[in-house]
């Protein structure tokens, strides 16, 4: 079998070949003449500056759709009247997170009616399905299969355009290394090549063939720049770094959603060394359209514009707004800055009147491309949304990505697939119940309308009779008897099944926590549970790392479930008992112990690393613990067993303009069929730039059948080397390098090679 590189990985991985091209641009077709679009420039010519601003004017939906008002608060002037009354007078362009078409075709007949009938634009957080819930961004990364991504981006965007949705602030891209923060749970993990491939594969997934198609919707990569990287895990925080830490690790999957053609990008409510991401100008203006060339619309974050007078950088309203739209701010989010002041600003000469016109394009060309100006009602037609949403088939890829998510963490014994006929004690607060299943930030989805674990094990338990439930404890909180009665269940059954861990509003926005563990009251029923010796399986609801206790630890069977949306209690059902197999990688490290964080596999070594072996004194580790993850990046077991076989490199030479091929010989000695991942990792020896101790640079999945093996290759070449060199641009340098085939971040044994310096006529990378 053969494996692929980084480079070929991201030019070919089901994503599009302008993942790779060398600058991102904006993917929407335009007019021929100049670019523009006639009809575009004849609205411009036609509007006032109010009508204007107006255009740059997005509110919160005032009905709202199932759980958004909770998100997102509409505030209390945004009542459906009034709404309509200023699309009618074009001062609003756009809702989002409103509750269905009928709503919207009342919206949109009052903007089609106004005096030069613009159509709205109608947007959502359509972050991990609409109805039909899929599992949570971080969870699908687990599956380390962009494509899988791409498709259920694609069927997340055919439900949200059935309800009248053209536009969704999706896909979030930040890389996130602090457990901590609780909107990692939207992005890809820590990993810049897996957060890459991710960002472009959900583009391309929410955009399809062309945005113009009735099923499409215009992409938002957000949040630009650094959102992840807040201060202590801390939502919203300062984050203050180098350039170069921007270009290496928090850039590049930015750049992979532009070159998929995203068609808008959301600015960032953090600053970044002292300059608010919504009004920088280096950041807006010249890295996004002056290096990158990005023609598309840049969005604020909910009055992130009016925040800028909370960080200490605008004096007021009107100033904000200045700061905003002239650093590149295309559209203001909620706050109505815009709206309010643009049109003095102008007046007075504070604001040009070309880069209002230039903003109003932009709005007007985003609005075109998604076919708004050919047909207001492409995607409100009566019955759409009824037949479209939560179709079987929308259905099967939700169980198809539930499955894949699951992390097998550990299975001593082979405790794991239960075998039938066993009587099951399934005990915790997330057994049973219509809650904490499809996760975070879902506007339009229903725990209700998804499979919780008790109803999933009765379904796959040839005898559904041998099966107990006892809740336990509750997330955060004692129950009255409930370690005795789950102590009492665990004594009654041959095995255990214990739902762990985090409640659903635990992640995503505003929920950062101190301390990464399952809560207190939840460990003191594993400990209670485990104490009776029977055989536990650990089954972990998370939207982040956790750091897990030695009672959690002691369980020796562990699989991370995550939130895994509409299937989620089927899926892990049929994984329990052997009807689907474990083949998920954690793509996050869960940390020995919380005050690791932030802990990412490609950290720096330092110049006092800690060897193998005990730790030694003066060295760069805590007093208690190595500066090593409990589980790593990439880990994930299957119910085969792998054994890997070492690194071979041939002779180990790297031509400057040649490739050379890697390969390892992977044997499956189980008793069952195996999806493996095996990764490729490197290490500059020495370099210009310090490197981290492990960079991932490629991936293949490949199934192995019981007592066969597989030598998995691939081939690198220089390009596969490089960094961000001293003067901030990508460069690849001659030297020797540590090369890993491994099953993930922290396993294996490196060998050797060596990238030969270019001879005197060879054209630099």
């Amino acid at each position: 079998m053969t494996g692929i590189s980084r480079r070929e990985l991201l030019g070919t991985a089901m994503v599009t070949s302008a993942l790779v091209n060398a600058r991102p641009v904006f993917g929407m077709a335009l007019a021929a003449a100049g670019g523009r679009d006639p009809r575009v420039e004849a609205l411009i010519a036609a509007m006032t500056p109010r009508e204007k601003a107006g255009q740059l004017t997005l509110m919160a939906s005032a009905i709202g759709g199932r759980a958004a008002t909770a998100l997102n608060p509409p505030g209390t002037a945004a009542g459906a009247a009034a709404q309509i009354a200023a699309a009618r007078a074009g001062e609003l362009t756009g809702v989002f997170n409103g509750e269905g078409s009928g709503w919207h075709r009342r919206l949109q007949d009052a903007a089609v009616n106004s005096r030069l009938g613009i159509p709205m634009i109608f947007a959502a957080d359509v972050i991990h399905g609409f109805r039909t819930i899929f599992p949570v961004p971080l969870a699908e990364a687990a599956s380390f299969d962009p494509g899988l991504a791409q498709r259920t981006a694609r069927v997340a965007a055919i439900e949200a355009a059935a309800a009248g949705i053209d536009w969704t602030f999706a896909p979030m891209v930040d890389i996130a290394r602090d457990s901590r923060w609780g909107r990692g749970v939207e992005g890809a993990g820590e990993d810049v090549l897996l957060g890459r491939l991710f960002a472009a594969a959900r583009v391309a997934g929410f955009q399809g063939r062309s945005l113009t198609d009735p099923d499409a919707v215009a992409a938002c990569a957000k949040h630009f720049a650094a959102y992840g990287a807040g201060e202590a895990g801390l939502d919203y925080n300062s984050v203050d770094m180098s350039e170069r830490t921007l270009r290496e690790i928090y850039f590049p999957p930015f750049e992979s959603a532009l070159g998929a053609g995203a068609a808008s990008v959301m600015a960032a409510f953090n600053e970044i060394s002292g300059i608010p991401a919504t009004a920088n100008h280096w950041l807006l203006s010249d890295v996004l359209r002056g290096e990158w060339g990005f023609r598309g619309l840049v969005v604020s974050d909910y009055t992130a514009d009016e925040e800028l007078i909370a960080h200490g950088f605008a004096r007021d309203g009107r100033d904000a707004a200045r700061l905003a739209f002239l650093a590149g701010v295309d559209m203001s989010m909620q706050s109505g800055l815009y709206l309010a002041h643009l049109p003095e600003l102008v007046a007075s000469g504070a604001v040009p009147v070309a880069r209002l016109d230039e903003a109003v394009r932009r709005v007007l060309t985003l609005k075109a491309a998604v076919g708004l100006l050919d047909d207001p009602f492409r995607r409100l037609g009566a019955g759409r949304e009824r037949r479209l949403v939560r179709r079987p088939a929308h259905l099967a890829l939700a169980l198809e990505a539930a499955r894949r998510a699951i992390v097998l963490l550990k299975n001593d014994g082979n405790l794991l697939p239960l075998a039938q006929g066993q009587r099951v004690a399934l005990i915790g607060p997330f057994a049973a119940g219509a809650h904490d299943l499809i996760g975070p930030w879902n506007v339009y989805g229903d725990d209700g309308e998804a499979v919780d674990l008790a109803t999933g094990l009765r379904a796959a338990l040839r005898d559904p009779a041998l099966l107990t439930v006892a809740a336990g404890s509750g997330v955060e909180a004692a129950l009255p008897g409930g370690i005795g009665a789950a102590v009492a269940a665990a004594r009654a059954a041959d095995v255990v099944v214990l739902a762990i861990g985090e409640a659903a509003n635990m992640s995503g926005e505003a929920q950062s926590r101190t301390d990464v563990t399952v809560p207190a009251p939840q460990r003191d029923l594993v400990r209670a549970v485990v104490a009776t010796g029977k055989p536990v399986v650990i089954v972990l609801t998370t939207g982040r790392a956790l750091a897990l206790d030695d009672a959690v630890l002691a369980a020796p069977a562990i699989l991370v479930s995550w939130f895994l949306g509409s299937a989620a209690g089927t899926a892990i059902a049929e994984t329990l008992v052997g009807h689907s197999a474990p083949s998920g990688r954690l793509p996050v490290s869960f940390p020995i112990e919380s005050g690791q964080e932030p802990y990412h596999y490609d950290h720096k070594p330092t110049g006092r690393p800690q060897p193998p072996g005990a730790l030694q004194p003066y060295k760069a580790r805590y007093r208690t613990v190595p500066n090593l993850a409990r589980f790593a990046f990439g880990h994930g077991l299957t119910y085969g067993q792998m054994v890997y076989g070492d690194p071979d490199v041939g002779g180990g030479e790297l031509g400057w303009n040649h490739t050379i091929d890697v390969s390892v010989l992977v044997t499956n000695t189980g008793k069952t069929d195996a999806s493996e991942v095996v990764q490729v990792y490197v290490h500059a020896r020495s370099a210009s730039v310090t490197q981290p101790v492990r960079r991932l640079i490629a991936f293949r999945r490949c199934r192995i059948a019981p007592g066969t093996s597989e030598t998995v290759h691939f081939v690198l070449d220089r390009k596969d080397l490089g960094f961000t060199g001293i003067d901030g641009r990508a460069t690849v340098e001659p030297g020797r390098f540590d090369i890993w085939i491994a099953p993930s971040a922290e396993a294996g044994q490196p060998a050797q090679i060596e990238l030969q310096p270019p001879i005197a006529s060879a054209s630099a990378p």
